[in-house]
């Protein structure tokens, strides 16, 4: 009985861990790596590095992002931060 009253606030801490930090982090892992997946030519994109741009080809690893300026520039697929706008989400509300 007093093995449980010394493991039992140890194993309670670590299910609060774990559902307070382990479980979100791996949640927020599983939706970067989906949107990294999920990019497609004409998404307008922000790199981890702050540029804005858009999707102008694919590669397996690496994407080529069009900046505003014209230029290109090639940046692995994990250095995506976010989509701003997807290019499927501009059709649909030019049509409306």
């Amino acid at each position: 009985m007093e093995m449980i009253s010394t493991i039992g606030p140890l194993l309670l801490m670590f299910v609060l861990f774990y559902f307070l930090l382990i479980r979100p982090q791996q949640k927020r892992q599983k939706a970067v790596q989906q949107m990294q997946n999920d990019l497609k030519k004409g998404d307008k994109i922000v790199t981890i590095g702050g540029l804005h741009g858009f999707v102008d080809a694919i590669d397996e690893g690496k994407v080529v992002i069009k900046c505003g300026d014209g230029s290109r520039l090639t940046y692995d697929r994990a250095a995506i931060r976010e989509v701003t706008e997807s290019a499927a989400g501009g059709d649909m509300l030019a049509k409306s």
